[in-house]
């Protein structure tokens, strides 16, 4: 048995994921420091304030200092190669540290320049060895940032402009010359300056603080215990905490990896102590931190992009995600309970629970911390501020908690964790940035779309197909919010003018499938981090979470022909679909564990099973699924095959049971 504590298991994975170093003690000031201007010249940008006016009075200038504070440290606290995580820094890292420093300080100082002049169009000479310079830095802060896939993507890309014209018929475009494009993706709105970065300095700083302060200031922990406290002792308990903790904590984090670092850490002893498998147990860690992300209200920072892409407040995007998310999570949800039932494994004594009371007493200034920013988001609609607002408040109430109250050594560590996060992020969205600028720079977005279009024959379930498999492939080479960026820009005008879908409804399609590189091997990022925390083997646990997971393949497809489900349409309709997609994914989920609840075991014979599963899998499909539109059935027909489906299942299945003389069980 491995004497690792989970703790232990979980500093082990993340250092192996993130692969940052620590820096030397003379330095170690540097992160917190950064994050401390960053803040203040953030808040001095989004409230106004004229102290800073020499920075922030210009936006473009603003955008350029953010780069400025963050681009450098990458060179810091990334290595070169991974086998420099635990050596020191090397000279070359200092000199590439200053370098970015001089060269990202150099637009910060002419940005007014850049855009009086019109440089992007045409720069003096020095200005243009300062972007190729700019160009070459953000590559390879990219590539430690984010790994060597999103890197040569960016690389590959960002040089396509100068090719465009020897490229094959249909990704063929007008070239540029080399100076042309290093000035476009450095000194245009379009590619490093364009939306990534624009939302990042504009919306997902604020979100990315309140969840770092969060999890600091034992957000994270009273979360986990109230999910104990709540739903431990009920069969499968764990499991079903790891559901709760997992959706509240990952909403507010944005980071699939740190979810499951965070509260894998108690649910996956928790959930091995009750019965359940090691790769069991990883499943359903990485499966409830990957749907974290996808529910309201923070989500991530791809959501903030979409609602620049969109040109929709955020709020509109967080309300769109509340019906898929609350599907994914009560698919999961039904497939513990079935598991547990059907393997008898109950939950915790109550004994050994927290007091939801003593629990509520102890934290319960984050629920209300929680509530004024789903307020401020949703009513009074300041998605900009309201993170900043909602952090303020929780840092003054925690100082008033004699438990979770902070030192000055506190203040340090969340400063300095900060800076690591937005630091990785800057890297990876300038580059992306220039991806997205080499197709505006050749026209070739436009161009993609129609051949999307094209290739699928203007058939819509293909044009979706399509996108689903691209959305997948590219979430396994690059991080989510690039995957998507490329995609929104690509493929969603496609999917828009072609298929005739609804425009939120694609871009959360998009965002669907890209995530879904997160549980679904041979990548499957969180089940393997998951399984590190466990003890359990890497693929085992991805193909746990991938059949755990399974409703989540699914969904996309529901709230993109019906976008009832994203709550576009009247509200009797948004309530019908609700309602069959409840049903439908009951069903689904029950079927892949094989115990319906109030029925029971479905069948205790291998053929008896197989043919009960496979109706109810069917029957799951046929209520989940919207007819109408490019379905060539209604609603009431694929309900009437539903039930005609569900009913026999049923019946056989309570006929297995008489047969091996067992009674129902039907306590969730």
């Amino acid at each position: 048995m491995n004497s690792e504590t989970p703790e232990a298991k979980a500093v082990e994975a993340k250092e192996m994921i993130s692969r940052v170093r620590t820096l030397p003690r003379a330095l170690r000031w540097l992160p917190a420091a950064v994050t401390v201007a960053l803040v203040l010249m953030t808040l001095d940008y989004l409230f106004n304030i004229g102290l800073l006016r020499v920075i922030t009075g210009l936006e473009t200038q603003f955008y350029y200092a953010v780069v400025a504070l963050l681009l450098p440290l990458v060179y810091l606290l990334w290595p070169a190669s991974a086998s420099g995580q635990d050596k020191p820094v090397p000279w070359y890292d200092y000199l590439l540290f200053v370098a970015t420093a001089i060269v990202s300080g150099f637009f910060v100082l002419n940005a007014e320049a850049i855009l009086e002049r019109g440089w992007g169009f045409e720069a003096p000479t020095h200005a243009v060895w300062f972007s190729y310079a700019f160009w070459i830095l953000i590559i390879e802060a990219a590539r430690r940032a984010g790994g060597w896939p999103i890197a040569a993507i960016v690389a590959v890309f960002s040089c396509y402009p100068m090719v465009a014209d020897i490229m094959p018929g249909p990704i063929q475009a007008f070239p540029s010359t080399l100076e042309q494009a290093a000035v476009y993706h450095t000194m245009s709105t379009e590619s490093v300056m364009g939306v990534p970065l624009q939302a990042f300095a504009g919306l997902v700083i604020g979100f990315l603080i309140f969840g770092v302060v969060l999890q600091k200031s034992g957000g994270g922990a009273f979360f986990i215990n109230l999910a104990f406290a709540l739903l431990g002792h009920v069969r499968g308990g764990p499991a079903k905490v790891s559901i709760f903790a997992s959706g509240l904590m990952g909403s507010m984090s944005g980071s699939v990896i740190t979810n499951v670092l965070t509260t894998g850490v108690l649910s996956i002893p928790a959930m091995r102590r009750i019965g359940m498998s090691r790769s069991f147990a990883g499943g359903v860690e990485a499966c409830a931190s990957t749907g974290g992300v996808l529910m309201p209200p923070v989500m991530g920072a791809t959501a903030f992009v979409m609602a620049m892409f969109l040109d929709v407040p955020y709020a509109a995007v967080a309300l769109a995600a509340v019906i898929p998310s609350v599907l994914y999570f009560l698919g999961l949800f039904i497939q513990i309970d079935a598991y547990a039932a059907r393997h008898k494994i109950e939950g915790l004594p109550e004994a050994e629970l927290p007091s939801v009371k003593q629990t509520l007493k102890e934290g319960w200034y984050f629920i209300f911390v929680f509530a004024l920013l789903v307020w401020m988001l949703l009513v009074m609609q300041r998605e900009a501020v309201a993170p900043f607002y909602a952090t303020a408040l929780l840092l003054v109430m925690n100082q008033f908690s004699k438990k979770h109250r902070w030192g000055w050594s506190e203040v340090g560590d969340t400063l300095g964790s900060a800076a690591k996060l937005f630091a990785e992020l800057i890297a990876i969205l300038a580059g992306v940035g220039m991806l997205v600028g080499a197709l505006s720079m050749t026209g070739l977005s436009g161009t993609i779309a129609n051949d999307f279009i094209h290739l699928a024959g203007g058939s819509v379930p293909l044009l979706l197909i399509m996108g689903a498999l691209t959305s997948f492939v590219l979430g396994i080479g690059m991080t989510v919010t690039a995957a998507y960026i490329f995609l929104a820009v690509a493929l969603a005008p496609a999917l828009i003018q072609g298929g005739g879908l609804d425009p939120m409804a694609v871009h959360m399609f998009i965002l669907y499938w890209g995530m879904l590189s997160f549980i679904t091997p041979p990548v499957a990022l969180g089940a393997f981090a998951a399984a590190t925390v466990a003890g359990a083997r890497p693929m085992e646990t991805g193909l746990q979470a991938m059949r755990l997971g399974s409703v989540i393949y699914f969904i996309p497809f529901m709230f993109v022909l019906n976008p009832a489900l994203i709550m576009q349409g009247p509200l009797w309709e948004i309530a019908l679909v609700f309602c069959q997609a409840v049903l439908g994914i009951i069903l689904f989920a029950s079927a892949m564990q094989g115990y319906l609840i109030g029925v029971g075991r479905l069948g205790h014979s291998i053929a008896v099973e197989a043919v009960t599963r496979t109706l109810i899998l069917i029957a799951g499909l046929c209520v989940a699924i919207p007819g109408g539109g490019p379905i060539p059935f209604s609603h009431l027909q694929l309900l009437i095959v539903g039930v005609a489906a569900a009913v026999p299942a049923i019946l056989l299945a309570r006929w297995s049971q008489r047969r091996e003389g067992v009674q129902p069980t039907v306590v969730v």
